[in-house]
């Protein structure tokens, strides 16, 4: 790997997580552990600033998700393959394979979706959640309509049966992984050309995996938030979001949304762009300094 495509001082391995899927995972630091997870259309690599401050005092783990960069790209033969609950399931294994039984957790955009699934099926093992950027699933497909959602149109996209998805996308996969990276961030910067061609690389060989992860999202995702919603359950651990200001424009409020799941909650709406970890990473940097230092609630 080159400094382009590496976090420096980091000890890359890969790490069997499920059967036939290994994780590409960057690790470095030592004492507490603390997970961060990349979103769409990154790799691990988005967390190139916060990593090089958390390293000072925390072990930090850095993988690109099962589907998404040097990660393995099983087939999705069914709808549980690219399930949220599988993804943090591969997370949790991987921690446990590094030693660590308990560790914090944060995520942006699919990540976060990750993450937060991680926190609800394993409390025991997620200390303390950090979000960056979305909503819940099931939340975020009832708040989303009318002509305000056309910015989310490749949520729709995604959604439709394998095939056509996967041929539109595959023509032309810089010209759509390159449409988010130049739309959603405030400013451009931010991901320079060598970290940019590093993301459109590793999205043109993950067409069918990051499809059917954006799949999952319309299905099962929705059935196993909805279920947890019915059963009253919530995240038991502290939880910090940050989040841009979706609601002027949807309609909803965000933080309300967040509260009905997570009781012990710090929800902060941001100004910066989307891609908030490389936009404003020391203000992200605080935030989940901030998180890491706070108690659970007894």
């Amino acid at each position: 790997m080159t400094s382009a495509t590496a976090l420096a001082g980091f000890t890359y391995r890969r790490v069997p997580v499920a059967d036939g899927v290994s994780l590409n995972v960057a690790v470095a630091g030592s004492g507490p552990a603390i997970v961060l997870l990349h979103g769409f259309p990154q790799t691990h690599l988005m967390w190139r600033h916060i990593a090089a401050d958390l390293v000072a005092d925390h072990t930090v783990i850095c993988p690109d998700l099962r589907g998404y960069g040097d990660s393995d790209k099983p087939e999705a033969t069914g709808a549980e393959v690219y399930a949220k609950r599988t993804m943090a399931a591969d997370i949790v294994a991987l921690a446990r394979a590094l030693g660590h039984e308990r560790f914090a957790l944060a995520g942006h955009d699919r990540g976060a979706l990750v993450a937060f699934r991680a926190g609800l099926d394993h409390p025991a093992a997620v200390s303390h959640l950090g979000c960056l950027d979305v909503l819940p699933t099931v939340d975020m497909w009832e708040v989303m309509g009318g002509t305000a959602a056309a910015v989310g149109f490749h949520l729709y996209l995604m959604a439709q049966p394998p095939g056509l998805p996967e041929r539109m996308i595959g023509a032309c996969p810089d010209a759509f992984f390159g449409h988010f990276l130049d739309v959603w961030a405030r400013d451009p910067r931010a991901v320079p050309a060598q970290v940019r061609a590093v993301y459109l690389n590793a999205s043109r060989a993950a067409v069918p995996s990051i499809v059917a992860d954006y799949r999952a999202s319309v299905g099962i995702d929705v059935d196993h938030d909805e279920a947890d919603r019915q059963a009253g359950h919530r995240l038991r651990m502290p939880v910090t979001v940050l989040q841009q200001d979706w609601g002027a424009a949807l309609g909803f409020d965000a933080a309300a949304r967040w509260r009905a799941w997570a009781p012990d909650l710090c929800h902060t709406t941001v100004t910066g762009g989307h891609f908030m970890a490389e936009e404003t990473p020391a203000d992200v940097t605080a935030a989940l300094r901030d998180l890491l230092a706070r108690r659970p609630r007894s």
